[in-house]
């Protein structure tokens, strides 16, 4: 029983430092999601489009760096069976815009990061799902 109340805590307090470290990594995908959805910007919006985007790229290897760092063999299993899910989703979504820019609908730079922010979010949930249901 009270072996089971630590791993319980320990859950608990990985989901929390995973939440406190993405949190800004996310609002810092939105703001760049934002800055990129100018049809027409202009060379400053770019700069800044591109300096939030590489920002926003390396932030969330930091957060995944930390992850793993903190995780033991079991969770650090479930982190990477929900990243490879995760993936094949980015892929479907990606390959669907390329179909979606060649018939002319929709141009494909305005698909790309939300298509990623949706992997990450497809990536996060599944992995919380798994810890929480398997505990």
């Amino acid at each position: 029983m009270m072996k089971q109340v630590q791993e319980d805590q320990l859950a608990r307090s990985a989901r929390r430092a995973v939440l406190i470290d993405g949190l800004p990594v996310a609002v810092l995908g939105c703001v760049a999601l934002a800055l990129g959805s100018d049809p027409d910007p202009s060379a400053t919006q770019k700069s800044w489009w591109i300096a939030v985007t590489v920002g926003f790229t390396l932030a969330v290897a930091w957060v995944l760096v930390r992850a793993f760092q903190r995780a033991d063999e079991y969770l650090r299993k479930i982190q990477l069976e929900s990243m490879a899910v995760a993936f094949a989703a980015v892929l479907v979504g990606l390959q669907l815009a390329t179909v979606l820019d060649a018939a002319g609908l929709v141009h494909l730079h305005q698909l790309a990061q939300p298509i990623i922010l949706g992997g990450i979010a497809v990536w996060q949930v599944l992995a919380d799902l798994r810890t929480r249901l398997h505990r």
